[in-house]
């Protein structure tokens, strides 16, 4: 792995603990949109999302987790090829995950089966 892709996977999962709730969701909204923040999310209105981001309200635990995933791979994703290649990422066929898209797979399946399977894809994207 590159030391370029290691100091942009560090700072990914450092960014994700170290900022607040509120913080991430807004970030999430502004790369991804909050319609799909929603979809990935679980929750059917994009309202939620920006209770979320207004820390108006708090996701529940397991929705905070399955968040602080996305923002982390948003975040290397970003750093690595650039903002605008994050959401058609995030919402194409990947074929590190049978050819369905990470939103999907975060969406339907299981988190602690879909987190992993989503970071190791995004990792592959980005070289590591």
């Amino acid at each position: 792995m590159s030391t370029v892709i290691e100091a942009a996977g560090l700072k990914a999962y450092n960014d994700s603990i170290r900022h607040a709730t509120a913080e991430i969701v807004d970030d999430l909204r502004v790369a991804l949109g909050a319609k799909l923040v929603a979809y990935i999310a679980g929750v059917s209105e994009t309202r939620t999302v920006r209770e979320w981001a207004e820390a108006a309200r708090r996701p529940t635990s397991a929705t905070e987790e399955r968040l602080r995933l996305v923002h982390r791979v948003v975040t290397l994703i970003g750093q690595s090829e650039g903002d605008a290649v994050v959401p058609t990422w995030f919402q194409g066929m990947n074929p590190h995950l049978a050819d369905r898209s990470p939103a999907r797979v975060l969406h339907e399946d299981p988190f602690e089966e879909a987190g992993p399977r989503v970071l190791v894809a995004a990792l592959a994207f980005v070289g590591a």
